[in-house]
């Protein structure tokens, strides 16, 4: 065996001190990984207390990778290799690297855009391309969301960078539209006074900024108005559909129509339209001779 072991090189290979580098070099591996997490995870926690989430686990990643290279770097001098080739090494690779990969050097560079700007960060609710979503993590070349059926969605740096990116939850206090259709017959000063009675008896609708009344134009077959109120951002989807009902409710109750649309035909005439008698239970006689009608079966002749 030993013979075959000469024969192949593996003695010449693996002699004593060999040995016990690579063990050492494992074992530092291995520890250096485990103090680059323990560690991370506890700057992580500390900086939450004094920076927002998202900050936090920045530093909490840049952290561990640092640490990571650092044993790396550390293991493989125990190897016997030298810094300053495994540096040059690097080098090469990185530049090989950067021109395979251009649309992720693209997003990591609109990922360090992101953070420097900081217009969202974890757990705002954001609207992009229409699509609504909480925000999980920004990462250097993506940002994850949650969409509100529970899917996930990921979005390149680069897009985020491009696109027209709305954040919901920016601030504390959000306004609510409602839009509302009246019938033309109605009087726009008590739908304004019962529009804002509703506004009123709503407790998650704030005095101030008060709420506000808007006449949106003249529709097909209604009066278009709006009710704008403010409520804080976490009650915004509540206030919004409570509103609804209740100005339903309110509008019942006193009387006030929400139309349909209604179209009239005129035949000829500017001002007169066209009479439409409809008559129930009564048929058409048939015609001697004639026909019977289309929905009649006919009778089989006889032979």
């Amino acid at each position: 065996m030993s013979e075959l072991f000469g024969g192949m090189g593996i003695s010449e290979f693996l002699t004593p001190d060999r040995v016990v580098s690579l063990v050492w070099a494992l074992v530092t591996f291995v520890a250096g990984i485990l103090v680059a997490r323990v560690t991370s995870a506890a700057i992580g926690r500390a900086m939450k207390k004094r920076v927002s989430d998202h900050e936090a686990l920045l530093v909490r990643r840049l952290v561990f990778y640092g640490l990571l290279a650092i044993v790396i770097i550390v293991t493989m001098q125990q190897l016997g290799f030298r810094p300053g080739v495994l540096l040059g090494t690097a080098g090469i690779l990185s530049i090989a690297i950067g021109f395979a990969s251009q649309t992720s050097v693209s997003n990591l560079i609109s990922g360090l855009f992101l953070i420097a700007e900081r217009p969202f960060a974890v757990g705002d609710q954001l609207d992009i391309d229409g699509r609504i979503g909480v925000v999980l993590s920004i990462d250097l070349l993506s940002v994850k969301l949650r969409m509100f059926d529970n899917v996930l969605m990921r979005v390149p740096n680069e897009h985020m960078i491009k696109a027209i990116v709305l954040n919901r939850t920016r601030f504390p206090i959000r306004r609510a539209d409602v839009q509302i259709g009246v019938a033309y017959k109605e009087d726009t000063a008590k739908v304004r006074e019962i529009l804002f009675e509703v506004a009123d008896r709503n407790p998650l609708v704030l005095d101030e900024p008060a709420p506000r009344f808007f006449y949106k134009g003249y529709g097909d077959s209604a009066l278009e108005l709006q009710l704008s109120v403010w409520t804080a951002r976490e009650n915004f989807f509540q206030v919004r559909t409570g509103l609804h009902e209740e100005i339903k409710t309110a509008f019942d109750e006193h009387g006030i129509e929400i139309p349909f649309p209604h179209r009239t035909l005129y035949t000829g005439s500017v001002t007169e339209p066209f009479p439409v008698r409809v008559i129930e239970g009564a048929q058409e006689a048939e015609p001697d001779g004639g026909d019977p009608p289309a929905d009649q079966p006919v009778a089989p002749a006889e032979a």
